[in-house]
C-alpha cells in the first residue's frame, strides 16, 4: 500500500464482527452496528511535544485496537475501505 499517514495518524482496517449471536440468531445487514475493533496498517511518525521532540506512538502496525464508534475518517484506498484516525481516538491494544 503506497499510503503512511502523517504525525500521530493511524490507518485501521475494520475487522467484521459475526454476523450470529452467541445463541444462534442472524443478524441481518439492516441491523448491524459497525465494529469498534480494527487491526492497524500503518502509523505516522508520532506527535511533536512542546520541546519539538518526536514522541514516538504506542501502536504499531499489526496491532488489534479497539476504539470509539465514530471515532475516524472513512476513506478508500485501493478499493478498500478504511479508517484514519488520531491515536487519541484508539482506546486501547487488544493482545
Amino acid at each position: 500500500m503506497a499510503f503512511r499517514p502523517l504525525h500521530d495518524r493511524v490507518l485501521v482496517r475494520r475487522i467484521e464482527e459475526d454476523t450470529k449471536t452467541k445463541g444462534g440468531i442472524i443478524i441481518p445487514d439492516t441491523a448491524k452496528e459497525k465494529p469498534q475493533q480494527g487491526e492497524v496498517v500503518a502509523v505516522g511518525s508520532g506527535a511533536r511535544g512542546d520541546d519539538n521532540e518526536i514522541i514516538a506512538l504506542d501502536v504499531k502496525a499489526g496491532d488489534t485496537i479497539l476504539f470509539g464508534k465514530w471515532s475516524g475518517t472513512e476513506v478508500k484506498i485501493d478499493g478498500e475501505d478504511l479508517l484514519i484516525m488520531k491515536e487519541s481516538d484508539i482506546l486501547g491494544i487488544i493482545d
